[in-house]
């Protein structure tokens, strides 16, 4: 484990440091306050965990990993409860105020919070919708923004990377009619998945192969090398597994291609960290919502862009495949997590 020491003249000031410098995933070891020549410090001891390596018995977790991962989740929560009574809301003007009692009632978390109050505070002019853009990042699905001819589709089971696979391939058949595009199916287990994959893509003239191994899956992408686009449906990760590890068993980890993982905003903030770190990979990628239809609030879309640093890239909702995603933009996405509304649906 990496570990470093942090002073500074307040607790906000060195986590705001801890994140840049050491990333969302530090863990705070210990701190302590002290005078020194009669100026009040704080101190913060962080830790970040080496990359994972192969050993003779596996790659894997260390022992108590899951018990003190839960323990330090629920420090950090300590952590800014009590950082919370310093916003001294009044510093805002009445709009800004609002905003950001709304976001913290839709469930975007306390280090949301304070990170969105220390940018408002530094810059006096701007809207809160100028600082949640820097912090939400949009890349809308499309030909335009996504150059890549292979993607990746992932996510948990139950989701629907399967039918976003669908709805991405339909979107980008209506833009351009004689685009010639191939699904290959390495979720090859899951019977329900594989048959409406395979129907639809019959029924649009798509390609479809299959690919449950390395060898099947170098057969099907020098089949498909003509496509302008080719989606590879990858098999949902129990949480042992990484799409990382995946990758490289099936020969895709020097594979120029894009990585589009499903998340739906009901997940509590563990669950949801879980499926970030087992679905993170390199390179260009995005996070597609789905399943909005189904949910109450969406503060989390904010929580899980600050935290992934990935782009949305399109807003899913409603069970028919046609009509039921929309290319992300970011009227689109503050529509949704400040007035509720789906894309489409009136004001």
């Amino acid at each position: 484990m990496q570990v470093k020491t942090f002073t500074g003249a307040t607790s906000q000031e060195i986590l705001a440091r801890i994140k840049v410098e050491m990333g969302p995933d530090a863990v705070i070891l210990g701190n302590r306050t002290y005078r020194k020549n009669g100026v009040v410090c704080h101190e913060i001891t962080a830790g970040l965990e080496r990359p994972k390596t192969e050993s003779a018995g596996g790659a894997g977790a260390p022992a108590g990993w899951g018990e003190w991962h839960r323990d330090w989740m629920q420090l950090k929560d300590q952590i800014f409860a009590l950082m919370k009574p310093a916003i001294q809301l009044e510093r805002l003007t009445p709009r800004q105020r609002v905003a950001l009692e709304y976001l913290q009632r839709e469930g975007v978390s306390d280090s949301v919070a304070v990170d969105l109050y220390k940018r408002l505070l530094a810059e006096p002019g701007a809207s809160v919708l100028e600082c949640l853009c820097d912090m939400v990042p949009v890349k809308t699905w499309g030909t335009e923004h996504w150059r890549q001819r292979i993607h990746l589709m992932a996510g948990p089971f139950g989701l629907g990377k399967t039918t976003t696979a669908l709805r991405f391939a339909l979107h980008l058949r209506r833009n351009d009619p004689e685009a010639r595009i191939a699904f290959i199916n390495a979720d090859c287990l899951r019977g329900n998945g594989r048959l409406i994959l395979r129907h639809w893509a019959e029924l649009s003239n798509f390609s479809y192969m299959e690919a449950p191994d390395k060898a099947s899956m170098e057969h099907a992408l020098a089949a498909t090398r003509e496509a302008s686009a080719v989606f590879i449906d990858v098999p949902g990760l129990d949480r042992n597994g990484s799409l990382a590890s995946w990758k490289a068993d099936m020969g895709l980890d020097n594979v120029e291609s894009a990585t589009h993982l499903t998340l739906s905003p009901f997940f509590d903030a563990l669950q949801t960290q879980a499926f970030l770190q087992r679905y993170k990979s390199t390179g260009p990628g995005s996070i597609v919502w789905t399943k909005l239809d189904e949910a109450v609030s969406f503060g989390n879309i904010v929580n899980v862009a600050c935290q992934a640093g990935l782009p949305v890239s399109a807003l899913s909702f409603g069970a028919e495949l046609k009509e039921s995603l929309a290319p992300a933009t970011e009227p689109l996405v503050w529509r949704l997590i400040f007035k509720r509304q789906l894309p489409g649906q009136a004001a």
